[in-house]
């Protein structure tokens, strides 16, 4: 079992980034547990809203995933989008093309 985990999230839902309040998002997500980081995605000429983010293992992404991003994605209107990926199986891979989650 992974105990590193990406997600890619993306809320389908037409706000420009600069009217999102990110800073009380991101007070709000570092009290999730196992999140490691999180990188701010805004889609390019859809205005959709999302990221990539780090876990410390499958079960707290899905948690995260079904808990906290589920209830934003409602509380704006939008719909949610997600994917989980196994960090520790392309770690070799990743680390060899210089990506900022392997150094």
């Amino acid at each position: 079992m992974s105990t590193r985990t990406f997600l890619y999230a993306e809320i389908q839902v037409s706000i420009p980034f600069e009217k999102i309040d990110w800073e009380s998002i991101n007070v709000a997500m570092k009290q999730e547990p196992g999140l490691k980081s999180k990188t701010w995605l805004s889609g390019i000429n859809n205005n959709t809203i999302g990221g990539f983010y780090e876990f410390d293992s499958l079960e707290n992404a899905r948690a995260y995933a079904t808990g906290y991003l589920a209830a934003a994605a409602q509380q704006i209107g939008g719909s949610l989008s997600v994917k989980l990926f196994d960090a520790d199986v392309t770690a070799a891979a990743s680390a060899a093309i210089a990506s900022p989650f392997y150094r």
